[in-house]
């Protein structure tokens, strides 16, 4: 049976997508077999990012509702053999989604697939509430901004209450992603530290990814940041996913770099 892992979080524009792209491709990496789906019906993304935009003939809605089987729907990424994308639909909305219909896709990926990477919409509408419904994990991705992490604290409120393990009396397995974290600027006090948001939301720390050029870069081409291993984004999302198969890596990039005298007197 598959593991189910929903990447999550209240607010949009967080890197949920980045991370999707990046933890999903990690795990194939690693020799996972894992799809990577994108729940959010009518703003389809996850495709730009892992780059096979012009590879999609049906998606998500075109499966449940039987237009289309897996074999026609899945699109097999070009740089793994381990990992395939199942896209959301661009012109339809969330209501396309059923519980039943999801759980019917759950259970048939389930039987051939090792990891199973849910990519949810912001909020806690209908399209985020069925991309956590079955999950067994899920990682909180946060930006250390005080909305940010009340939006991340609303959402495990829900993880606990609507998931199909809260109903059966269990708990779905919670991490902390942090995204965009400068720590010049949490110095400054002008974002929030690691341990401010550890503290408001009460979760293990999954990882903490720096705010990098090198993430806007991958969107671009089309290519998972984690696969570009010369990044400190990159790094630390690699990091995060040897973290989530159970291995102890220290954290990085929690702290600013200091200067060297030439980078001092020449501003570099």
């Amino acid at each position: 049976m598959a593991k189910i892992l929903v990447i999550t979080s209240g607010k949009g524009g967080v890197g949920k997508t980045t991370t999707s792209a990046a933890i999903g491709t990690g795990l194939a990496l690693r020799g996972y077999k894992t799809v990577i789906i994108d729940f959010d019906v009518g703003l389809r993304n996850l495709d730009l990012i892992m780059g096979c935009e012009r590879r999609v003939v049906y998606d998500f809605v075109n499966l449940i509702n039987g237009d289309s089987n897996l074999n026609q729907t899945l699109i097999k990424d070009k740089r793994s053999d381990n990992l395939y994308i199942l896209p959301a639909s661009q012109t339809r909305d969330k209501d396309a989604l059923t519980l039943e219909g999801v759980e019917g896709v759950l259970n048939q990926l389930s039987e051939t697939f090792d990891y199973i990477v849910c990519d949810s919409p912001a909020g806690i509408e209908k399209g985020a509430h069925l991309a956590m419904y079955f999950a067994d994990e899920a990682i909180v991705v946060t930006n250390p901004e005080v909305s940010s992490v009340r939006d991340s604290d609303r959402m495990l409120g829900v993880l606990s209450s609507k998931s199909r393990r809260a109903e059966q009396g269990e708990r779905i397995k919670e991490h902390l992603l942090l995204t965009r974290y400068s720590p010049a600027r949490v110095e400054s006090g002008e974002m929030l530290s690691v341990s401010d948001v550890e503290d408001i939301l009460s979760i293990p720390l999954l990882g903490v990814i720096p705010e990098s050029q090198a993430v806007l870069k991958a969107s671009n081409q089309g290519i998972p940041v984690i696969m570009d291993d010369k990044s400190d984004a990159g790094q630390a999302y690699s990091d995060a996913v040897e973290r989530l198969l159970g291995k102890e890596v220290p954290h990085r990039f929690l702290e600013a770099q200091k200067k060297g005298l030439l980078k001092r007197l020449f501003g570099g």
